[in-house]
């Protein structure tokens, strides 16, 4: 194998389907793939399983790779796929606004992660979401404001740090402000420069002057800057995060099997060439589809690198550069930890996070009926498990509500028991809101517990829900949704 096939492997970071490590991935680990990142479709929610897996990739890899993925906390893990986010979420820190508790989450993630042998966590995200209809982002971001986002930024990475885990800073330039999803298209950002760094750089500068090893791009057209190419591959973008922001780590792409970027390029071995020659240095490929279906694309993507390397449309010393990023970012990994993170942090911050609106006695819900409002979930989090503990709730029943639901026949059947919503992102899903009126219309104590990111009036504080009660919770996993359910509960 020369230098330069080596020098493609190692700039990638792949996948695979299922439970065990595929022999084409032992591989390509061989030849000397710099990454691996993890999904859910890999992970069984036991940390022992997940450890072995690990370690078995590591054992594949001669020269040394970085086992990755995106567990963010909250909303977005891969560690609890199966049974749901068990950790404090950045909406959630954001709104309790301790830069220290935020520290001791991340601690706790790292301390997991580092244990199962994770070297690099795809995260923090250090998007400003000053959009709340952004389908993407929502409760991944710390908050609405720039200095909010970059002060819990610095703090969550350097809680991963603690640990030993290295932290990658994402979506660069930011993806707070959009109203499209990069999975599914190109999303653009019509703003001005001045604008964009008095409000979306902020965070990733802060980011970078604490000395932040990784950041990762979005595939969003900063317009101002460029208005031809989504971020992930233009050189003028990057150029600002290299040259006026100062950084000099690892820059990764988010998965170039995304239709923002790979559409444009008619593929993602394009779209990986045009990524390296603009300055990122390792490539997501995306998650595998189907069991298999990676081997043939990562084939496809080194051979288009090593075919522009050949004829020019790719510098060579541009992709030795960022192979040696890769090398730099492996050599400093520690070896796997001991001893998982504490939850007290968590709870703390989930329980602190609540925003509660009307009397106690309406609030406390015994023998309620739990009415859950299902609506498609964000491609980053995927589908998991996300419901209010019913052992919490005495007496208490549940229902799902769809939007062929009649609220009349509902209603009808609930007879006078309590009722409790739970939603996500109500604003955002029409049919949601529709439900939720003509409900409180008919039973005006209705208590809505809103796990997404919130409406806010003039002050901040978030508002819009009808009925005579309501819980804010900033996020939809289990240490938020157990802490409504103690409110509901009568234990707090």
């Amino acid at each position: 194998m020369n230098e330069i096939h080596r020098q493609a492997h190692r700039v990638l970071m792949p996948s695979f389907h299922g439970l065990e490590l595929p022999g084409w991935m032992r591989f390509r680990l061989g030849e000397g793939i710099g990454s691996v990142c993890l999904f859910g479709t890999n992970l069984t929610g036991d940390d022992d399983q997940a450890a072995a897996l690990v370690a078995r990739i590591h054992e594949s890899s001669p020269a040394g790779c970085l086992v990755t993925l995106d567990e963010e906390g909250g909303d977005v893990t891969r560690l609890d796929a199966v049974r749901g986010g068990r950790t404090a979420g950045h909406a959630v820190l954001g709104a309790v606004d301790d830069p220290e508790l935020t520290t001791a989450v991340a601690a706790g993630i790292g301390k997991r992660l580092r244990r199962i042998g994770i070297d690099l966590d795809l995260g923090p995200v250090a998007d400003v979401n000053c959009e709340p209809d952004n389908p993407v982002i929502g409760v991944r971001s710390f908050g609405a404001t720039p200095d909010l986002v970059a002060r819990h930024t610095v703090a969550f990475a350097a809680g991963l740090e603690q640990a030993g885990v290295a932290a990658c800073v994402k979506h660069f330039p930011g993806h707070g402000a959009t109203v499209t999803d990069s999975h599914l298209a190109m999303p653009r950002l019509d703003i001005d420069l001045d604008t964009v760094r008095q409000r979306e750089l902020v965070p990733f500068a802060a980011a970078v002057a604490a000395g932040v090893p990784a950041v990762m791009t979005s595939h969003v057209v900063l317009a101002a800057v460029d208005a031809a190419n989504p971020a992930t591959t233009s050189p003028a973008v990057l150029g600002i995060l290299r040259g006026e922001l100062g950084f000099d780590g690892v820059i990764v792409t988010d998965a170039l099997d995304m239709a923002g970027v790979a559409k444009p390029y008619g593929g993602p071995g394009r779209a990986a060439v045009a990524a390296l020659a603009a300055g990122a240095d390792l490539l997501c490929i995306g998650p595998e589809r189907a069991p298999g279906a990676m081997e043939a694309v990562l084939t496809w993507v080194i051979d288009d690198i090593v075919a522009a390397v050949g004829d020019g449309r790719l510098p060579a010393r541009r992709l030795a550069e960022a192979a040696g990023r890769v090398d730099a970012l492996v050599a400093r990994q520690q070896p796997a930890g001991t001893g998982p993170g504490s939850e007290d942090a968590d709870r703390d911050a989930a329980r602190r996070a609540l925003f509660v609106r009307g009397p106690h006695e309406l609030i406390t819900r015994k023998h309620a009926v739990l009415l859950e409002f299902h609506v498609t979930p964000g491609i980053a989090a995927g589908e998991v498990p996300w419901t209010l503990p019913l052992d919490l709730l005495e007496g208490a029943d549940k229902r799902s509500f769809t939007p062929t639901d009649d609220p009349a026949t509902v209603l009808a059947e609930v007879g006078d028991r309590p009722l409790v919503a739970l939603v996500r992102d109500a604003h955002r899903h029409a049919w949601v809101a529709d439900r939720l009126e003509r409900i409180a219309r008919a039973r005006p104590d209705l208590v809505t517990v809103e796990t997404g990111w919130p409406v806010v009036d003039a002050d901040g504080s978030p508002t819009g829900l009808p009925g005579a009660a309501a819980i804010w919770t900033y996020g939809g996993s289990s240490v938020s949704l157990r802490a409504a359910a103690e409110v509901l509960g009568g234990m707090r």
